[in-house]
């Protein structure tokens, strides 16, 4: 299996079990989106097989064909996370999508594959080298290799968003350059049915406000794992809460910068440790109105 995120419906055909007539029939019904080469050949997204395993039952189904482990569900999250760790530290693609697309085609929540998987591997390999045992390019690459995967899940997770759907914005502030806590909020929101707009890293806390006025979100979230001038966001961020409570839009922080004492002068909607705790508290302003849809789609012999 190679690195790119697409496949072939023959490909697919034998990992889902059913013929290649019927993955090619699925793309003209638009149950599978497919993507034309420069050749003409069609092409699936990984991510989007990846719905599919996760909302039909195919008897007949390989894992392995899509570069998965096979039963993944029966393995615990511990587990997960270690072979998580060791691919990032090898920087193996391959073992990387893995797991995580794994995970996702399960049944894996979002929220503890962020809390369970990928948080504990993240923080072995920050301590990996803090100790020295791994140079910064191993950690830089892995992070950027664990965030590039999430980034192909997307496609999956916005496949049946609702026309209506509430808006959320958020994102680091300004001297924070990281990047997975957001992306994961981002994608844990997709997931609970949002159109959720991640500003990414080193964001000035004015530009939040600027998004409030021009997305009128429903929810702003603020992950902080670092904050140079605590006393300088402290003074800003009171001023955009006092704009988010005039828009009457929710305010949820959470990071590691904000769990000691700043968050105790830190007014907000929601203060949150978890992904776990922030998708509950989310989930709450937006109860989806329909279950995801489920059951195989119909195939020849249907």
């Amino acid at each position: 299996m190679t690195d790119t995120p697409f496949l072939s419906p023959a490909e697919v055909s034998q990992a889902l079990g059913v013929s290649t007539s019927t993955i090619k029939r699925w793309v003209d019904q638009g149950v599978l989106p497919a993507h034309k080469t420069p050749g003409g050949h069609r092409k699936l997204l990984r991510a989007d097989v990846l719905r599919l395993v996760r909302e039909g039952t195919f008897p007949c189904l390989d894992l392995a064909m899509l570069a998965l482990p096979e039963k993944l569900d029966e393995v615990a999250s511990g587990t997960l996370a270690e072979h998580l760790f060791d691919g990032l530290q090898r920087g193996d693609i391959t073992s990387i999508r893995g797991v995580i697309h794994g995970a996702y085609a399960t049944g894996l929540p979002m929220e503890v594959l962020g809390d369970e998987v990928i948080a504990p591997a993240m923080a072995r390999l920050g301590h990996s080298w803090e100790e020295g045992r791994i140079d910064v390019m191993h950690e830089h690459r892995g992070t950027l290799l664990c965030a590039g995967v999430l980034h192909e899940l997307r496609p999956a997770l916005e496949a049946n968003a609702e026309s209506d759907r509430p808006v959320a914005v958020g994102g680091n502030p300004e001297g924070d350059h990281s990047c997975l806590a957001s992306l994961l909020v981002q994608l844990m929101l997709l997931d609970a049915g949002w159109d959720a707009i991640n500003l990414g890293p080193n964001t000035p806390l004015a530009s939040f406000g600027v998004a409030i006025r021009e997305t009128t979100p429903r929810l702003v979230w603020l992950s902080a794992c670092y904050l140079p001038d605590p006393k300088r966001f402290l003074a800003e961020y009171r001023k955009l809460y006092d704009q988010a409570l005039a828009a009457r839009v929710a305010m949820a922080v959470g990071g590691q910068a904000l769990q000691h004492a700043i968050q105790g002068v830190l007014p907000a909607t929601f203060h949150g440790l978890s992904l776990s705790e922030l998708a509950s508290f989310c989930r709450s302003l937006h109860p989806r109105p329909r279950p995801p849809k489920r059951g195989r789609p119909r195939t020849d012999h249907a």
